[in-house]
C-alpha cells in the first residue's frame, strides 16, 4: 500500500519533533517527502539530522510534494499556506488556528478547489463531545483560560492597555473578557484554542472568552463550559509547557501525530 505523502509548512520546534518522531518510525504508513519555510537554508540545516531525506522546497512548490501538509507556522501566514496548499486540493492540517478569521472564506474556497482542511488542537478538551453537541442546539459556549504572565510579553493588546507581565505578578489578574474572534484578534499567538472552540460549537461572535494570567500555574489552563439539548459538559485541560518553546503547550505537536494516525490507521475512534 502507498504511503501518505506529508509536507511540512513552517519548521520550527513543532515542525521538528514531527521531522524526527516521523523519521523514527512512528507511522510507518506516512511518508515525510517535503518542508516550506521561510529559511530554507535553516530549514535544510535543522533537517540535516534526519535519515529520511525531505526535499526543502518554497511554499509554492510544497502541495506537488504531498497528499497532506501540516501547518506548523504562525497566525500571519495561515491565509498564505492555507490557500496554496487548499488551491491544489490537499489536505491541510492545521495548527494555527488563531489564523483562520483572516481568511474568512476558507471553507469555500476548500470546496472550491477540491481541498478539506483538518484542525489540530491538542491543548483543548472535549472538541469531539462539542461537536457532537453542535448537531443538536447549544445554548451557550464559554471558555476560560489561565495563562502564564511570561506567555503575554511582548502582546501589544496587553502593552496598550498598562500591562506589563515583565514584572512579577503576585496574584492573578483579568486580561481580557469578550467573543472568541476578538481573542484571536487580540492574542493571535495565543488563542488557536478560542477558535477551535468556535469552529467545533457555534462560531466566533457567540463563543465567550476569559482570560487570565496567572503567575501560580505550571502551564496554561482551559476550562470548557457547554449548554446544550443535549448535554451540559465542564472539560478542563491543564497543559504542561513544551521544554523547547514554553509558550507552547507540550501536547501540540502529538496532536498533529493524532490527526496523521487518524488517516491511515484501520480503527479511528471518535466521532
Amino acid at each position: 500500500m502507498a504511503r501518505l505523502r506529508v509536507g511540512l509548512a513552517g519548521f520550527g520546534s513543532v515542525g521538528q519533533f514531527l521531522a524526527r518522531r516521523l523519521d523514527e518510525g512512528a507511522l510507518p504508513q506516512v511518508e515525510l517527502t517535503a518542508i516550506a519555510a521561510r529559511d530554507l537554508a535553516k530549514a535544510a540545516a535543522n533537517a540535516a539530522g534526519l535519515s529520511i531525506r525531505p526535499r526543502i522546497v518554497p511554499l509554492a512548490e510544497l502541495p506537488a510534494l504531498a497528499d497532506v501538509v501540516v501547518e506548523c507556522a504562525t497566525a500571519d501566514s495561515f491565509p498564505e499556506v492555507a490557500r496554496t496548499v487548499l488551491e491544489a486540493g490537499r489536505t491541510l492540517v492545521a495548527l494555527s488556528a488563531g489564523g483562520v478569521p483572516a481568511f474568512p472564506d476558507m471553507v469555500a474556497f476548500a470546496e472550491r478547489h477540491g481541498g478539506r482542511v483538518r484542525i489540530a488542537s491538542g491543548a483543548l478538551p472535549g472538541l469531539d463531545s462539542i461537536r457532537c453537541a453542535a448537531e443538536g442546539t447549544i445554548r451557550q459556549v464559554r471558555l476560560f483560560s489561565r495563562i502564564k504572565p511570561g506567555s503575554f510579553i511582548g502582546e501589544e493588546y496587553l502593552e496598550s492597555r498598562g500591562f506589563d507581565f515583565r514584572q512579577p505578578l503576585a496574584a492573578a489578574v483579568k486580561v481580557f473578557e469578550g467573543s472568541a474572534g476578538e481573542a484571536a484578534a487580540a492574542f493571535p499567538r495565543h488563542f488557536n484554542v478560542a477558535i477551535s472552540l468556535s469552529l467545533a460549537g457555534v462560531g466566533f461572535d457567540r463563543t465567550r472568552v476569559e482570560i487570565w494570567a496567572d503567575p501560580d500555574i505550571p502551564g496554561a489552563i482551559h476550562n470548557v463550559e457547554v449548554e446544550a439539548d443535549e448535554v451540559v459538559l465542564s472539560l478542563t485541560s491543564r497543559n504542561r509547557p513544551s521544554a523547547t518553546n514554553p509558550k507552547t503547550s507540550r501536547i501540540i505537536a502529538p496532536s498533529v501525530l493524532a490527526a496523521l494516525r487518524s488517516m491511515v490507521a484501520p480503527l479511528h475512534v471518535g466521532s
